[in-house]
């Protein structure tokens, strides 16, 4: 079975082994065939470097909530929008870590940070120091959700930085930026500014890294 190279961002090649459908021929499994091209590993990574160009567009409106500028659609439509792009942006780069030694980090990363966003949304329409109505919680036990939710979502940034710095896939550097803006992340909205705006900046010159380099380095065929 032939193994191929390709160099990585980090310069060491890259080695990728077909992988096959099926086990040996018998004749009870005569209709399975091996698939000697892993068809399905392109198409994973083809969706991952299309999707991670979501991770500098979700730092853009996320960087523009940070201003504090009045906009049409307000500031929960965009705010909604932010974080439905980074949780494209967190399942693609999950997937096109999904072949590399940190792909365990890169899969915890991504259920924590989806579980940080989903108890983001339904506290997103909320106003300030407000509970629902019926709602069981207090206001003070909603304010902890919603660090909880912050920092889970920092934290899955975190260690989506991590498996990206370890991977050697590509430009490590790209996993240190999404470190740094994890903190700005986790910090939500009870940071003072202008860290958040910093964060978002951060976020964006990874994201903008990130969904570059892979477009470029990691191979396509």
């Amino acid at each position: 079975m032939s193994i191929s190279h390709h160099q990585t961002a980090s310069g060491r090649p890259l080695r990728v082994s077909p992988a096959w459908v099926g086990g040996a021929g018998s004749a009870q499994h005569e209709h399975l065939l091996p698939v000697r091209e892993a068809v399905w590993v392109w198409s994973v990574r083809r969706y991952a470097r299309t999707a991670l160009w979501a991770l500098p567009a979700a730092a853009l409106l996320y960087g523009w909530t940070t201003l504090g500028i009045n906009t049409p659609p307000g500031p929960l439509v965009v705010t909604l929008a932010a974080n439905w792009l980074s949780a494209i942006a967190m399942i693609a780069l999950a997937g096109l870590l999904a072949g590399t030694r940190t792909r365990r980090s890169a899969v915890t990363g991504l259920l924590i940070g989806l579980a940080g966003y989903v108890l983001t949304l339904p506290l997103a329409a909320l106003p300030a120091d407000t509970a629902a109505a019926g709602s069981p919680l207090t206001v003070d036990q909603l304010r902890l959700v919603e660090v909880a939710a912050s920092a889970a979502v920092g934290a899955g940034w975190v260690l989506l930085g991590w498996a990206v710095f370890r991977s050697r896939l590509v430009n490590p550097a790209d996993g240190v930026l999404l470190m740094l803006a994890a903190a700005a992340i986790g910090a939500g909205a009870h940071a003072q500014r202008p860290l958040p705006t910093v964060g978002a900046l951060l976020l964006l010159a990874a994201g903008t890294g990130l969904a570059w380099t892979a477009g470029r380095l990691i191979p396509r065929h």
